[in-house]
């Protein structure tokens, strides 16, 4: 599939604002050989079309009409994750359906143009309309409403022999087994994995079966209780160990905590405190910036900071691929908190790791300002 001909031959607003804002930083720059996978991460799975309502005062009530101070469109599901990391610097490779309609040559356009992301795995398939999620922020939080269909089994990715990666992002789902992960796994490659909220309410994790294939599990500190039963998400975190060598519980405000079984090393990082325009795909970006901190070879505390940052940079645009920050935005952040008097030394020292990592200053404000979001505009002349 080409580039939507829907803007009539010009550049999308997206593409063009993408490549402007992005600075290549290659956070693997000192690992690489001849001999690497073609990919530094692998994923698969439901690419949507987001549509997001910002700037409301309340929920919509019933029977009325509420009017949102902000709207953008931007792919979303697995594109949220896929963004992620190709933004902070990793070839990313991603198997997915997209509808032939207008929304899915965008995603796709956005995706492979805008982001670099390797659509070569994915597929259009013919007459199915793209998956739909309407969100709408408000108070901190998101109400969502989907619309979708799975797409003929015949038109569907072949994900079951995925390509040679570093590592691999899989959500897992209670009492069902993705066999791409074991061939993944059985490749070398590193499997990263998080998971949903369990609606059959049993929370037994011997129904995650991929788990045992896991390098890392990221989940959130309820489904980390409800998981292992302990009485805190630290204690959590401990116990997933038996299960996966790495566990990582993201504790919401209060930041995130991790253990290490191998090494016996455990990290516990604050949040960063932000006012939250939209928390949509903040989770996935979490995730992004952990993988990439692994990767990388970085301390466990500085992955988890790292990932923190990036979440916390995300949930300050709206839209939740576009919002993914990448290393001119981290850059920014970081030259904005040490010119602040009267910083904490001890955030300073935390967050030290960047200084070699960031680009070179830019004469650009902070904070920085994406393109909006949006289908079908062409740039002003």
């Amino acid at each position: 599939m080409t580039a939507s001909k829907a803007f009539a031959g010009e550049e999308p607003e997206y593409v063009v604002e993408a490549a402007r804002c992005q600075t290549q930083v290659d956070p693997l720059a000192g690992l690489r050989t001849p001999d690497d996978p073609p990919w530094d991460v692998y994923l698969t799975g439901t690419v949507f079309l987001d549509i997001i309502f910002t700037g409301l005062d309340s929920a919509p009530v019933r029977g009325t009409e509420s009017w949102a101070r902000g709207m953008g469109a931007s792919p979303g599901g697995v594109a949220n994750m896929a963004a992620a990391l190709a933004r902070l610097g990793l070839k990313t490779s991603l198997a997915a359906a997209f509808g032939d309609d207008h929304y899915g040559e965008y995603c796709w356009d956005a995706l492979a143009q805008g982001e670099g992301i390797d659509l070569s795995p994915s597929r259009t398939v013919a007459g199915w309309h793209s998956p739909v999620t309407v969100s709408m922020a408000y108070e901190g939080e998101r109400t969502m409403v989907s619309h979708g269909h799975e797409p003929p089994p015949e038109d569907q990715p072949t994900p079951d022999c995925p390509p040679r990666a570093r590592a691999a992002v899989a959500s897992l789902t209670p009492g069902r087994h993705a066999p791409w992960i074991t061939q993944a796994a059985r490749k070398g490659t590193r499997i990263f994995a998080d998971v949903g909220w369990d609606d059959t309410g049993a929370w037994d994790l011997s129904s995650l079966a991929d788990l045992e294939h896991c390098e890392a599990f990221l989940p959130n500190t309820a489904e980390a209780m409800r998981y292992t039963g302990a009485d805190s998400p630290r204690a959590a975190a401990h116990a997933l160990t038996e299960y996966v060598p790495l566990a990582v519980v993201t504790l919401g405000s209060e930041g995130a905590y991790a253990v290490d079984r191998r090494t016996g090393e455990t990290a516990e990082v604050p949040a960063i405190a932000v006012e939250a325009l939209d928390p949509t795909g903040a989770g996935d970006v979490f995730v992004a910036g952990f993988v990439t901190g692994t990767l990388a070879g970085w301390p466990l505390a500085d992955r988890l900071a790292f990932a923190g940052l990036t979440a916390a940079l995300s949930v300050q645009e709206f839209g939740g691929s576009l919002s993914a920050p990448g290393w001119t935005e981290i850059g920014a952040w970081w030259r904005k908190v040490q010119s602040v008097a009267g910083q904490d030394p001890t955030a300073l020292r935390r967050y030290a790791f960047l200084e070699r990592l960031v680009p070179e200053e830019q004469a650009r404000p902070w904070p920085l300002r994406r393109a909006v979001p949006t289908i079908g505009f062409r740039r002003s002349a």
